[in-house]
């Protein structure tokens, strides 16, 4: 299985005859296995030329970028080689009409509050987190009736704010936060839920690309320039199966120091780069893990559990198979 590769350092990209490298700053040389690599994900000051972006194209290799924050800038997406009009046609026909794209925004919110609920179900013994549980199962009650995709993302937003209150509830003190807040995260919880959630957006985004679909198509979130809303859509199932269990296992297990591990710049708090790497060495540990799936009958890892996800969307879309998002089983 082709894994991700990370580059924190300074430094560029040499090609020395089929080879490329990536050289830091001090001339140390580490060659990139190229075949052997799924995403590059860059964090640090990368110079490249035009013969590395043909190699990346050459092998399918997404290229996902990111500022000194650590925040998501924009990705290097391969010329597309899985192209179906036939898909996309359809695609955009579940968008264009209110009810068919109404019943895909439910289910993905579904599935988003399923796996919130089973997260917090590990905790239900904590003080609150039950009164927590039972307001969400109100909320997911109220999902059914939704008219609108406007009021299918107002329910989601409540959903998920109550979600986040019950972090305090099981969460270290020194964890602790008053709210989720994005632009910029104000506390180390919140740099590490965006962090995470960046991360899971572009592994979505790098799994359709593996498919037919267009990832500018949505249908919880609105189509708009500048996104691939798509990768919004299906990240809504993800980030509480992947990303959340990964910050909780971080936390509760002391890998994690609110003064080492993060940067403090005037409001505004950032892992650094050592609570990246600690980030990332759980993220892929947790992506790589596998499930017996019960369908497939062969044990599955979640990262693939994505591209599964977007099949199923392809079934959906050309009438093969009703689209039923993910409900973890295990």
């Amino acid at each position: 299985m082709a894994k991700d590769y990370f580059v924190f350092s300074p430094g560029r990209m040499q090609r020395k005859n089929n080879t490329f490298y990536f050289v830091d700053e001090e001339g140390n040389k580490k060659s990139l296995p190229i075949h052997q690599i799924d995403s590059i994900y860059v964090f640090g000051t990368l110079d490249m030329n035009t013969e590395f972006l043909h190699l990346l194209n050459q092998h399918n290799v997404a290229m996902h970028i990111f500022n000194y924050y650590g925040f998501y800038s924009g990705s290097f997406y391969p010329r597309q080689q899985k192209v179906s009009g036939f898909t996309v046609v359809h695609q955009a026909e579940h968008y264009l009409n209110k009810e068919k794209r109404l019943f895909l925004a439910k289910q993905f919110v579904k599935s988003a509050s399923f796996h919130m609920l089973r997260n917090l179900r590990h905790y239900k013994g904590k003080e609150g987190v039950q009164t927590i549980i039972d307001q969400i199962l109100r909320y997911q009650n109220e999902l059914d009736r939704a008219e609108t995709v406007q009021e299918v993302m107002g329910i989601e937003g409540m959903i998920r704010q109550n979600y986040y209150v019950a972090f305090n509830m099981f969460l270290s003190g020194d964890f602790a936060f008053d709210e989720r807040t994005k632009r910029p995260p104000k506390d180390p919880l919140n740099a590490l839920i965006s962090f995470g959630n960046s991360l899971c957006y572009t592994k979505v985004l790098s799994e359709i690309y593996k498919t037919h679909l267009d990832p500018t198509i949505s249908f919880l979130h609105e189509p708009s320039t500048k996104r691939f809303s798509l990768s919004l859509d299906i990240a809504e199932i993800f980030k509480p199966l992947i990303v959340d269990p990964v910050i909780f296992t971080l936390i509760n297990k002391n890998q994690l120091n609110v003064k080492r591990d993060f940067e403090y710049i005037d409001e505004m708090v950032i892992l650094n780069d050592m609570g990246k790497k600690k980030f990332l060495n759980e993220w892929m540990q947790k992506l790589q893990t596998t499930v017996r799936h019960r369908q497939l009958n062969r044990n599955v890892s979640y990262q693939y559990f994505i591209r599964l996800e977007c099949y199923k969307l392809i079934k959906h879309f050309i009438g093969d198979q009703n689209y039923k998002p993910l409900k973890a089983w295990w």
